[in-house]
This record gives C-alpha cells, structure tokens and sequence, in this order.
C-alpha cells in the first residue's frame, strides 16, 4: 500500500537485541517500558526488545521476559532477523561481550555497549570494524553512568581543542574516600560497609584499585585528543594505601583527597593516569560526595566546565543506553572517535616520571633529634623544594611519630629518587605515603 502524496511513512520500530540480563539489562527493558511515550516521541518512532540472551533463562530478574524472543548464543542473537540492534550489557573485555561486539560489527549491525573495558582496550579495532561496515558502536553508558561525558566530548565541545580532561570516575572509590574523612575511619573498616551496601563488589580490585578509573579515562582521552590511547600506558594507582591520618592532614592544609583520573595534551603528547590526589577543598571537584562522579574538561575556547551526576546503577546506565539508540533511532550516529579512523593514530601516553607538579607525602619516623636533618638534605640533593613541614605527636606512645612534607612543583622523577632515598633511611619505619597535588 502505498503512502498518500505529501505524507511519509512512519518507519516501523528499532527491534533490539540485549544481551545481558543483570541489573542495568533489566532496567534498560523497565526503562523503555515505562517512559515509551516519551521515547517514541523523541526517537521519531518506537524502540522496542525483541530478543534477549542471558546465561540463565529461569532466574527472576523482577521483569516480565515471556514476550521475547530467547537466544542462548550470541550467534543466535546476531543473526535473529527481528534485530535491529544489539545491545551488549554483559560486560568484560574478552569472550562472549567482545565476540558478540565483533560479530555484530562485522555483519553490519549497530552496536550499542555499556562495556568500558571493552571499549578502552578494543575501541582502535572496533572503530574500525563500524566504519567498515557501516554499522555504528555508541558507548554512552560507558562513562560515568548517566551523565552525558561521550556526547558532552564528542559532540558537545567538538569545535574546540581540549587542554585537559578528567575528574571523579568511580563511584565506589569516592563513596570510601567520602566516608574515611567524615567518619575518620580506615579503609578496610569503610571497604566493608560499602560491600555491605552494595556500592562495592565482593572483588573490589577494579574499583580501588583504580582500574575501572582508568578504563573510563582511556575513553575520554580518546575523545577529548582525537587519537586512540593505548590503555596499557595509562598510569594507574588505587586508593589502599590512604589512612585515617591522611584526611587529618589534608584538612590541615586546605584540601581533600580524591581518586583523579587526568589526562593532559601538551606539544610533548598525551598524559594519562589515575591515582589518589589532594584538591583545594574550595574545588568544585573536591564537593563531589558520595556514590556521584564528575567529569572536568578545559578547552581553549569554552574554558572550563564540569558535569556531575551518578556514575553507576541501572538507573543511571540504562538511560544512558536508552539516549544512544534514541540517536541510533534518528540516524544521528556519529563515529566512534569523533572523526573517521584514516584520520587515528594510536598514541602511548607519557611516562608519569616526565610529570611536573608538587607532592604530599607522609612519613613515620622515630621522634629523635637528626631525622629532619636528614630528610632535608635527601630532598635538597634530589633537587626537590620543600614547601612546608608538618609534625604532629603520636596519639598514642609510640616512638614513632607522623611527618608530613609538601613540596613545591618539583619534577616527578627527582621527588620519586628523594622517596626512595628516604625510606631507606634507618629512621624511616613504614614506607611512605606520597599523593600528587593537582589544582584543579
């Protein structure tokens, strides 16, 4: 039948394909639910699951899964004529979330992913099995959940060149780091209530150890520079080794401590890495609290801005999911980087030796006359600055007593020799705790 003159046809639903049934799969099927009004309106027409995969058909995901179609491969899945899309929620950077990815690229179908890991290790590879095969790969919900970072990168500041970009990337650190400064408690202690609450895994390696940060890093550096990072070139630290006495100290000083994922474009090449850092507590990065993440980027003609909201959760990440095949919907994809592949080249990031700033760094030391003496003179031959000092008694008897050194900007090489110079000293009774300071 065909349309009367002057009048297009309204294009049939998106038919999706998710694989991957957990939390954010169940709530990406809740979600296009419960807002299809909405969704229809904006998109220009119906989104619409028309098959799922998962690994078991008889566990009760709290959602009704009976009017879709199931498939107990991803094969079955890619190749189901009814599939538009295929939404890939499983997770992980190899086996079936990266053959399923692969597949679908390869055979011409969208690809719409939450997995950063996936896309920060493979996103060189992908990018260009989308473009070959015009099949386009949108990872909104990638990147710190809900919060628009790829659009706001990709699109957004698109016309601009990005001096930097980066900020709070995992929820589950900023949650433990939030708690031991207002409670004074110590990581394990605060480790374990946020395994109790959910905000941390039963494996917690990922989150604090910085390597989920570090992933999501990768993605914006991509973005923000043009050019793939390789993400083994990243400089990662997680949050462990931060005591109690750290947040005393920080207050004292004027700052906060923050897991900072940050990477610079300079003449010299990109700088990318993840660790603990003191921000100046009058920050808008130091008041983000709590389970939230915050993106910063700083570009030569917007300056600088800052988008906050909630990193993780099925909320937040299905609609993240949910925006991305609204685009897909209205054939606004955009590619993978930003720019055509031919145009990419991948890029190592800079040794963190070649980083220049100032430096926090606690020491235990026995309280006997000589060991500040000593200190100073390992950092004046290392060629490290000394800002100021600070020296509190021991709370309790011990001889030992904490030593806190900030330096000024001092080249990261030098003030790495000056540690481990110090802590061979025989005054020096536990390794040190050094924290990068970072205003931003």
């Amino acid at each position: 039948m065909t349309s009367a003159p002057g009048h297009a046809t309204s294009p049939g639903p998106l038919r999706l394909g998710v694989a991957g049934l957990g939390t954010v799969g169940a709530g990406l099927i809740s979600l296009l639910r419960d807002n299809a009004d909405i969704i229809t309106a904006r998109a220009g027409r119906p989104i619409e699951v028309t098959a799922v995969a998962a690994r078991d058909r008889h566990r009760d995901r709290g959602i009704d899964l009976s009017r879709f179609r199931w498939h107990d491969t991803v094969a079955g899945l890619v190749s189901d004529p009814d599939v538009d899309v295929v939404v890939e929620l499983i997770g992980g950077a190899e086996g079936t979330a990266r053959e399923l990815v692969e597949s679908a690229l390869a055979g011409g179908k969208p690809v719409v992913t939450a997995n950063k890991a996936l896309i920060a290790l493979h996103g060189d590879r992908l990018a260009r099995l989308s473009e070959q095969n015009r099949a386009p790969l949108l990872f909104e919900a990638a990147v710190a959940g809900g919060i628009p970072a790829i659009k706001t990168v990709r699109e957004g500041l698109a016309a601009d060149r990005l001096l930097w970009i980066g900020g709070i990337l995992n929820g589950t650190c900023n949650y433990i780091l939030t708690a031991m400064r207002e409670t004074g408690r110590d990581f394990a202690d605060v480790l374990a209530e946020a395994q109790a609450l959910g905000y941390a895994e039963a494996d917690p390696s990922t989150d604090v150890d910085g390597i989920d940060a570090a992933h999501k890093l990768t993605i914006l550096a991509s973005l923000a520079f043009g050019n793939p990072v390789i993400f083994e070139s990243v400089h990662v630290e997680g949050i462990r080794r931060i005591g109690a006495l750290d947040f005393s100290f920080a207050r004292t000083l004027g700052y906060r401590i923050k897991l900072i994922g940050l990477a610079r474009q300079s003449e010299n090449g990109v700088e990318a890495r993840v660790a603990p850092c003191l921000v100046p507590e009058t920050s808008p990065v130091a008041q983000v609290d709590g389970v939230f993440n915050a993106v910063i980027a700083e570009g030569t003609y917007v300056g600088r801005l800052m988008v906050e909201g909630r990193g993780a959760g099925a909320g937040p990440t299905a609609s993240a999911v949910a925006a991305d095949l609204i685009d897909l919907a209205r054939d606004t994809a955009v590619p993978v980087w930003g720019t055509r592949t031919t145009a990419l080249t991948p890029v190592h990031s800079r040794p963190v030796s070649e980083r220049e700033g100032a430096f926090y760094i606690r020491l235990a030391v026995e309280d006997r006359p000589g060991v500040i003496a000593d200190i100073a003179a390992i950092l004046r031959d290392c060629n490290v600055s000394l800002n100021s000092m600070i020296q509190h008694p021991s709370a309790t008897q011990s001889a030992h007593v904490p030593l806190v050194l900030v330096t000024h900007p001092t080249p990261e090489a030098g003030m790495q020799a000056a540690v481990h110079k110090i802590t061979s000293l025989p005054v020096v009774v536990s390794e040190p705790v050094l924290i990068r300071i970072e205003n931003i």
